[in-house]
C-alpha cells in the first residue's frame, strides 16, 4: 500500500508540472500502481468537432500514466515516455476522468493502461503509455 508521505510527494511533484495547472487537473487519487484524476472540460480544449481535442486527451492519459508509475518508484524517479497509443471510442463532451493502471513494473520499462471516461462513465478512449525508468537525467 502506498503511504500518505509518498502520495504527498507525488502530488507535490505533479503540481510543479506546468500542464497540471494548465489543464486544471484535480481529484487526484493514488493507489499502488494506479492513479485517477479529473480534468474539467473547457472550450479552449475543443477540437474540430466541439469535443475534447484528441491531443489533449492523449496528454491527460500520459500524465495519469506518469503519476501511476510514480506510485511504484521514489517520487523523484527520473523517467521518460518512450511511446504511446490511443484509441478514441466516442467524443468527450464533458469533464474527463482518467484511470491509469501499471500493467507491469519492469526494471527499466513500465507499460501503463489508461481508460478515459466522460461524466456519465462512458469510455471515450483507451490508451497505452510506456515509460522508461532512467538512472540519470539525459544531457540537454
Amino acid at each position: 500500500m502506498i503511504d500518505a508521505a509518498h502520495q504527498s510527494a507525488i502530488l507535490a511533484r505533479a503540481t510543479r508540472i506546468p500542464i497540471f495547472e494548465t489543464l486544471r487537473m484535480d481529484q487526484v487519487v493514488f493507489a499502488d500502481g494506479q492513479c485517477e484524476l479529473r480534468v474539467p472540460r473547457q472550450r479552449i480544449y475543443d477540437g474540430v468537432f466541439e469535443s475534447f481535442h484528441g491531443g489533449i486527451l492523449m496528454t491527460i492519459a500520459d500524465s495519469a500514466a506518469c503519476f501511476a508509475v510514480l506510485t511504484t518508484t521514489p517520487a523523484d524517479q527520473i523517467m521518460t515516455t518512450t511511446d504511446m497509443n490511443i484509441r478514441f471510442l466516442a467524443p468527450c463532451l464533458s469533464d474527463v476522468q482518467a484511470r491509469a493502471r501499471v500493467i507491469k513494473r519492469g526494471r527499466l520499462m513500465c507499460p501503463v493502461a489508461v481508460d478515459l471516461l466522460d461524466d456519465a462513465g462512458k469510455l471515450v478512449a483507451v490508451a497505452q503509455v510506456n515509460y522508461m525508468l532512467l538512472d540519470r537525467m539525459p544531457s540537454r
